[in-house]
């Protein structure tokens, strides 16, 4: 089952195969076309039918709205009158001026879950190579949805080209993403203003990376850790339960079987350890599909491990 419903990129095939793929330096207006994002949101009132099945009374839901596509006119969802709406359009509008004058490059975007979600993914042309062969590029991720899942979200990403791990890059300052909820209305500008859309923070990643890739991690310590970070979702008053066959999987990424884990960057290190936890998560984690399994990677579940996991090394060389 495919979370895409439709999806274009330059470059590499991406996670699933499919796809429209696009020449590089297509336009905003290309993009929008190859990536099934040529439509909008449209809104009415939610009205309902009361009695019996076959002759009813019609009813309003007057704080209630729903949302449908203009194209096929499929329903989306039923929010709040305050909700904002952002539409495709925006989302790849908002790379018009980055791709036209910063350098930027445009690597993914598409829909999700029929129209529910939907992102772009853009190279931001910074990269860096960790003891001479382990390359990392700098990316930036805009996603939002118009169900209530995910709040429109601006993040740098990194990805490792060895294994195509992602990884939100960790400011510590929380300026490596930016979220405005949809009670607020969408300001383009505003979020880069505060993504600070320079070198600056992939420069800091860079130097963190490299504290990373310096930091010998002691072999006795990996279960451990590995322990504190692989849990699964519980209670807030329970003890958390530690998933042992996940600390299996990414302790054995990180002695020898993951993409890249022989690299002088990552044998013994922490930033090998880091990578066996994005390996796992980005592509081992059990999921229904390889698109849930990146959807839960870039926005729920997974990457919530693997910022467990980077504050957990984070902390090591700190």
């Amino acid at each position: 089952m495919h979370l895409v419903d439709t999806m274009a990129y330059a470059g590499e095939r991406p996670w699933h195969g499919l796809g429209n793929k696009l020449a590089p330096g297509q336009s905003i207006e290309q993009w929008r076309h190859s990536a099934g994002m040529d439509w909008s949101i449209e809104q009415s009132d939610v009205r309902f039918v009361t009695g019996g099945p076959t002759v009813g009374a019609i009813h309003a839901f007057p704080d209630k709205k729903v949302l449908y596509r203009s194209d096929t006119k499929g329903p989306l969802a039923v929010v709040s009158k305050r909700f904002q709406v952002v539409q495709p359009g925006e989302i790849l509008e908002f790379y018009r001026d980055l791709t036209e004058h910063a350098g930027f490059e445009l690597e993914t975007a598409g829909v999700l879950r029929e129209g529910k979600k939907f992102w772009a993914l853009a190279r931001t042309g910074q990269s860096t190579t960790l003891k001479g062969k382990d390359e990392v590029h700098g990316f930036l991720l805009l996603a939002t949805s118009c169900d209530g899942t995910l709040a429109t979200t601006a993040q740098f990403t990194s990805v490792r080209v060895v294994c195509s791990n992602t990884l939100q890059i960790a400011m510590g300052d929380n300026h490596g993403a930016v979220k405005v909820p949809h009670r607020s209305a969408f300001n383009a500008e505003a979020v880069k203003q505060q993504l600070g859309v320079t070198v600056a923070p992939w420069a800091r990643f860079v130097t963190q990376m490299k504290d990373l890739v310096a930091c010998p991690v002691d072999p006795d310590s990996v279960d451990g850790l590995l322990r504190r970070v692989l849990v699964y979702p519980g209670q807030p008053d329970k003890a958390p339960v530690v998933n042992e066959q996940a600390v299996r999987s990414v302790r054995a990424l990180y002695d020898g079987g993951g993409r890249g884990s022989q690299l002088a960057s990552s044998r013994g290190t922490a930033w090998g350890l880091l990578n066996g936890v994005t390996e796992y998560v980005d592509h081992h984690r059990r999921a229904r599909s390889d698109d849930h399994r990146r959807e839960a990677a870039w926005f729920g579940q997974g990457a919530q491990l693997k910022k467990r996991a980077w504050n957990e090394l984070a902390d090591l060389v700190a």
